[in-house]
Formats: structure tokens, C-alpha cells, sequence
């Protein structure tokens, strides 16, 4: 329901509504004064000092308007509650406002299951009483909410919050201005009194600035050397933004390759997987992306490049040069195009890395490269099959052989080179391998759909540019995933089910419903027989009702929760199959295994990815390189400082916790100078009480001799003088 909107299944006025833990829950309506506060003077104070309760404004409009920026502040969107009116009368006497999230909705029809679940029941709200005089002050406030708010960057986003900023108005003159309208269209528009913007802190003169700064940082296109100039602008902009060009023998700009530091945390996060694409081509260059998978399915970019050839050394520096930027950290799978420079390369550069074709790719150059292969219908049918249908090695082999024949193609030059490149693209040779499901670079729908928008005659600058653009759309439509992931739960298809529930819990909506679609497959979709192994351990084979005598084996310990299915699924795409979920089932198995949830494809895949006490471990255990933990602290700075830059608050806390940490670094070496000094006074002194110590002995030994002298040259007094004792001895002197 919207924010504005009334809410008839929200706490009514007449019920009583149970106090918050913590005191959240203060009520003027006992008992007690409060400080009269008009809602101007309320806008005006810090964010630090609003405190809602006894506050007083003229109508409703600005009482609404008020719970909205204080929720705006704390993280939550507002609805609007019943009211209570005065008797016989329609003037309100009391109104409540709610959090979006109060009560529960009543159960929908089937139809309406795949929209989300906000409602938490929170209590969070507060109550106006309105006088004789038509003032509205704020007689009882709840504060405290029962589920996650949202993050200071996200809050643009709540419902009740949403208006034009002058951050927003920045993004709109942007984007028209990208467009290709006119600056004079576009200021006579944004500030036209009838578009209802005139109320932004956002002047004329300001736009005017924003166009001006605008038309600086437009390079002129079709010159190298301007995009040199724009990398070093976004470097200065962007401490961890990484550039390299690669110079020909003459000395000219060959290939370029650049990514931001929001890249390098994004790989950080989601590196898992790199798909390589090739297939934009510009007037003289290929634009090249690499690409990858976040946790919500969506396309995010951890770099890109202008490729002025395809040539293997080309691609060398290319990959080694990304590689470099990535500190060296190689991804588990990379997918590329079907060609034999850059598979070469890829040898060379990954060479710890799963290569794959592109099954798009082997495809599309088929029927050009085998003259039948549309023409025969049972030629291709087999081709397909190898590709991905092939459940064995053997059933490949088999499969493989009985197409060359059919075809008469023993000797053909390119699936001869296809056969000896099998295990990169055939699904029998790298069921196994972690590939998250993928089976193409076409999956991203980077070259169909967006930077396809760019002319083969555009210019670098141009199209890095609109490269820049098309990132920013993708990690806004990403925050705004991470919104709704936070703010509401997918509806489960079985209401009751506790593992479709806890599944929903952790994993992103996306990936919840492939979840819980292996999950119903598994349940309405397989016959199994069940062979108990002996003590907690099961096997299990399983068909599709529907499949003939395709068959998958399961194993599963019902103590340790391990399970290994055939298909490999969870081994290539990091999400349990239908096969294991179906044997939890038949086991009563009711949450998801910790070592099952893959990270990288929950709500908390970006969360605490720069851990570095190693789970509590030695520090002397752990210790890295220097430049390694440089870069390392420096990306988890960078992060943090992303994440706050939007909001002061935020800025307020990291910027307090550097200070602290920088005192407390201050003062650890001020106690290592004092313990090293208190130490070398303690070895000066050793080193004194040794030397005096030293000299102790030589006199003893002074002594021993000369008593062993006086033993040798005067025997024949031993008998009368008898044993020389210390006390008979001279006594030595220390002058």
C-alpha cells in the first residue's frame, strides 16, 4: 500500500497499542510537558537533535510531513492510520501514523503469490492529539522497529521519502544532457514554475554552473590521447581507479584497458566467474568488457578494454594487464569467444583457470563452418546433444563418433579442433567445474542490448563514456535489489514449508526462487527407491516421472547432512538440485545446510569481505606481505568510504573510527619506543652486572692459581701446616 495512502488493517486509535521494549514507547497523553516546537523550526534542526515527541505544527499536511523526515532519518517509509474525530463532528481530534511494515496483509489468492511480503507487524508509530485551535502536537511516539532499516544510501528509495533533492536534480540534467538535447531545453524545462520543482534548493545559477563544468569535461572525440586525459581525470577522482595503455614499436596508442575502484570490489565479491566478450566492434577498435555475476543474477563489470586487433599477444597484455589490476588474483572459470589467439593467450595468462567456449558462439559458426548442418536435422540434433546433453564421457565419445559418421566428416579441419578443445565446451567433460549455470557470454545481453546503442563510427572517448553510463545503470538497478531484498521476503510457495522459509531468509530473491524451484521439481517431479548403507548413511535413486531411464544417484549422511548428487549441480552453480533436496525431504530435513549456502549468493555476499583476523586465528600465523596487505586494508578503506559517502551521519562515523583507530596507532608505538627503551635499560645494566661479574671470576681464578702454586712449591710444609683454607690465604685487593 503506498505511503500516502490509509491503511485498514493498521492498529486502530481505540486498541491499545503494547510499549516497546527500551522506553521506545513515550506517551504525552499521561502526563507530563513538552516543549512547544513548530515544524519550521523542527526542519531546521540537526539531524543529531530531532526528537519528535510534543513537537507542534498547523495541519495535517505538515504533521504527515514531518513523521516523513523523521523516518527518512531513521530508515523506514510511512503510511497514514485511522482518525479519531470530534464528537458529532469531521474534525479530527487524533491520528496515527504508522511504519510501513505495521499489521500483517491477509492471505491473497493464488494469483497474487509472486508479489513480496513487507509486513512484519511492526509497532513503530506516532499519534498527533489536535486541539480547539487546530494545533497538532505529538502526544505519543514508538520508536523502536522489529526489522532491518534501511541504509543511509538506500533511503532515497523508501516510499514516503521520495522527492527531488538537488542531488537528483543534478542526475536529471545529466541524463538529458547525455540524451542530446540542449542546454537551453533542458534549464527551460527543470525550472518551468509548472513542472513542481520549484521547491528544490537547487537555484538557476546552480544548473548553470552544472552545465558549464558539464561542457569542460566533454573531450573532443576521435583522439587517443583524449582518452589518456580522461583516465587521469577519473584517476585524480578515483584513488583506485586503474588505467594501461599498450604502445606499438612506433610509439602509438595500440589497446587500452581501464576499471574503477567499484570494480575492484565487485570482483573482490563476485570474481568467482569471468566472462570475456569480444563481439562489440567500433569503427577501429573492439570493445571488450569483462564481465560477471552478482548476487542477484545481474550483469556487473569488472573492467573493459579498446582492442585495436585480435591477436594473441594483444590478448596476452590484455589479460595480463587485468590480472595486474586484480592483484594477481585469477578468476575459478573465464568463458570466452571460440578463437585460437585468444585461447592461446588464455593458456598463458590463466593458466590455473577453467577455460569454456562460448556454446552461443560454436553454435552461430556451425552452419558456416559444416555445409549440412542445417540441412540434417539428425547431424545437428547430435552436435546439440555433445554440446550439452551428454550425461558421460563415454556417452560423448559415443554420441561424437556416430555424428562423424552420419555426417561423413571424419577429416574436418574444425571439429577436429572442436574434439581436441572438448572439455572447454562440452557439459560431459565439466559438470563438475564451478561455472554458476552459465553456458554463454550472450547470457549478459551486453552486445544485443546496450552497447549496441553505440555507433561503429563513435569515438573512444564516446563510447567509454557511454560504457560509464551503462555501469551506472547497472549498479543502481543492483542498490535497488539490495533495497528490496532487505525491505521485504519473497512469498513461499508452501507456506509452511521451514526450509523454503530459511531459505528465503538468506538467500537474494532471484536466487530464492531457483531455489524453490528445485525445491517443488524435487517434490512433485521424482520417484525414488530408497538403499539404507548401513548406521546414517543413505542412497537414493531418483527419476523424472516423465524421463524415461535418466537416472541420478544420491548419497546422503543424515548425521554430518553431507549429500552428493550426480547431476553436480550444486558443485557447478553453488545452489542444492532437486535430487538432494528431494532426499532432505524424504528425511525431514528442515534447514539448509551451512556449508550448502553459497556466500556469494546471499543478502550478505558484500558483507564483511575484508575479514582479516582470519576467524580469530594467530596474527604471527597470518601475517602477509607487505604490498599484500596493503592492498588489502586499502580496498576495505575504499569500501567503507563508498558506502558512506552519501550521507553525513555515515561520513561522521568513519571518519571518527579513523581518527580513534589513528590515536590508538599513535599510541601503541609510543608504548613499543617505551618498551624498547626500558628494554635496552635493562641490557646496559645486564651488561654492567656481567662485566662486574667477570671480574668476580678472574680474581677467583687469580686465587685458584695461586693456591695451586703454593701447593706444588711448598709440599713438605702440607704435613705441618696442614690443607691452605681461604682464610690462610692472601686476600686479594681491588684498588
Amino acid at each position: 500500500m503506498g505511503g500516502s495512502e490509509e491503511s485498514g488493517s493498521s492498529p486502530g486509535l481505540e486498541n491499545s497499542i503494547v510499549p516497546a521494549a527500551g522506553r521506545s514507547d513515550i506517551d504525552l497523553e499521561k502526563g507530563g510537558e513538552a516543549e512547544v516546537v513548530t515544524s519550521g523550526e523542527f526542519l531546521h534542526l540537526d539531524e543529531g537533535k530531532k526528537d519528535l515527541l510534543g513537537q507542534i505544527v498547523d495541519s495535517e499536511k505538515e504533521a504527515y510531513k514531518l513523521y516523513c523526515d523523521y523516518a527518512h532519518y531513521v530508515g523506514f517509509s510511512v503510511r497514514k492510520g485511522k482518525n479519531a474525530y470530534f464528537l458529532g463532528t469531521k474534525n479530527i481530534k487524533a491520528k496515527e501514523f504508522l511504519c510501513s511494515k505495521a499489521g500483517f496483509k491477509e492471505d491473497e489468492p493464488e494469483a497474487t503469490r509472486s508479489k513480496l511480503e513487507s509486513r512484519t507487524g511492526c509497532k513503530a508509530m506516532v499519534k498527533f492529539q489536535v486541539d480547539e485551535n487546530g494545533k497538532w502536537r505529538v502526544s505519543r511516539l514508538v520508536s523502536e522497529h522489529n526489522h532491518e532499516l534501511a541504509k543511509p544510501e538506500e533511503r532515497h528509495l523508501l516510499r514516503s521519502a521520495r522527492s527531488v533533492t538537488a542531488a537528483k536534480m543534478s542526475s536529471v540534467f545529466r541524463t538529458l544532457l547525455d540524451a542530446g538535447i540542449k542546454t537551453t531545453k533542458v534549464s527551460a524545462y527543470l525550472f518551468d514554475e509548472g513542472t513542481g520543482i520549484e521547491n528544490v534548493k537547487f537555484s538557476k545559477k546552480e544548473g548553470q554552473e552544472l552545465i558549464n563544468s558539464r561542457r569542460l569535461t566533454e573531450v573532443e572525440p576521435g583522439d587517443s590521447q583524449s582518452l589518456v586525459n580522461l583516465f587521469k581525470e577519473r584517476a585524480a577522482q578515483d584513488t583506485m581507479f586503474f588505467w594501461d595503455i599498450q604502445l606499438d614499436k612506433e610509439g602509438k596508442l595500440t589497446n587500452f584497458f581501464w576499471r574503477d575502484g567499484r570494480s575492484r570490489i565487485d570482483y573482490d565479491c563476485f570474481g568467482d566467474v569471468l566472462i570475456f566478450d569480444t563481439t562489440h566492434r567500433l569503427n577501429k577498435y573492439i570493445c571488450s568488457p569483462f564481465l560477471g555475476i552478482n548476487n542477484h543474477g545481474q550483469n556487473i563489470m569488472f573492467g573493459a578494454a579498446f582492442l585495436m586487433d585480435e591477436m594473441t599477444d594483444s590478448f596476452v597484455w590484455l589479460f595480463s594487464t587485468f590480472l595486474k589490476s586484480m592483484n594477481d588474483r585469477p578468476p575459478i572459470t573465464i568463458f570466452t569467444n571460440q578463437d585460437e589467439a585468444m585461447d592461446k593467450a588464455t593458456e598463458m595468462v590463466f593458466s590455473t583457470t577453467h577455460h569454456h567456449f562460448c556454446m552461443w558462439n560454436i553454435s552461430k559458426n556451425a552452419p558456416s563452418q559444416v555445409h549440412n548442418f542445417n540441412s540434417d536435422k539428425e547431424l545437428k540434433g547430435l552436435f546439440n546433444k555433445c554440446m550439452q546433453e551428454c550425461d558421460s564421457e563415454i556417452e560423448f565419445e559415443e554420441t561424437w563418433r556416430n555424428m562423424l559418421v552420419k555426417g561423413r566428416l571424419e577429416s574436418h579441419e574444425w571439429l577436429r579442433y572442436l574434439y581436441e578443445n572438448r572439455q572447454k565446451w562440452s557439459t560431459a567433460f565439466n559438470k563438475d567445474t564451478f561455472d554458476l549455470g552459465i553456458k554463454s557470454t550472450q547470457r549478459t545481453g551486453i552486445n544485443s542490448n546496450v552497447l549496441n546503442v553505440v555507433p561503429n563510427t563513435s569515438s573512444l572517448t564516446k563510447c567509454f563514456l557511454q560504457v560509464e553510463k551503462l555501469l551506472h545503470g547497472w549498479r543502481q538497478t543492483e542498490a535497488n535489489e539490495d533495497f528490496n531484498c532487505n525491505q521485504s521476503m519473497p512469498t513461499c510457495a508452501i507456506k509452511h514449508s521451514p526450509i523454503l522459509r530459511h531459505a528465503s531468509q538468506v538467500y537474494t530473491h532471484k536466487i530464492y526462487k531457483l531455489f524453490e524451484r528445485e525445491f517443488l521439481d524435487g517434490l512433485g517431479g521424482l520417484c525414488f527407491e530408497e538403499f539404507p548403507c548401513g548406521g546414517t548413511l543413505y542412497q537414493f535413486k531418483m527419476k523424472m516421472h516423465d524421463e524415461g531411464l535418466k537416472e541420478w544417484i544420491v548419497n546422503l549422511d543424515t548425521l554430518s547432512m553431507e549429500v552428493e548428487c550426480s547431476c553436480k549441480k550444486f558443485q557447478s552453480m553453488g545452489i542444492l538440485c532437486l535430487h538432494a533436496l528431494k532426499a532432505y525431504s524424504l528425511k525431514n530435513i528442515s534447514r539448509i545446510p551451512d556449508k550448502y549456502i553459497m556466500k556469494r549468493w546471499t543478502k550478505e555476499a558484500r558483507k564483511r569481505i575484508y575479514n582479516l583476523r582470519q576467524n580469530g586465528t594467530s596474527q604471527q600465523e597470518h601475517m602477509e606481505p607487505d604490498s599484500v596487505y596493503l592492498n588489502h586494508v586499502s580496498r576495505y578503506c575504499y569500501d567503507l568510504a563508498m558506502r558512506t559517502q552519501q550521507h553525513a551521519g555515515a561520513r561522521k562515523i568513519l571518519l571518527n573510527a579513523l581518527e580513534t583507530a589513528e590515536r590508538n596507532i599513535e599510541n601503541f608505538f609510543s608504548e613499543q619506543c617505551s618498551a624498547y627503551a626500558n628494554a635496552d635499560k635493562r641490557l646496559k645494566k645486564s651488561r654492567k652486572e656481567n662485566d662486574a661479574g667477570n671480574l668476580f671470576h678472574q680474581d677467583e681464578s687469580a686465587r685458584s692459581m695461586f693456591h695451586s702454586s703454593i701447593n706444588t712449591m711448598l709440599p713438605q710444609y702440607w704435613s705441618t701446616m696442614g690443607s691452605l683454607d681461604d682464610e690462610s690465604m692472601p686476600q686479594s685487593h681491588n684498588f
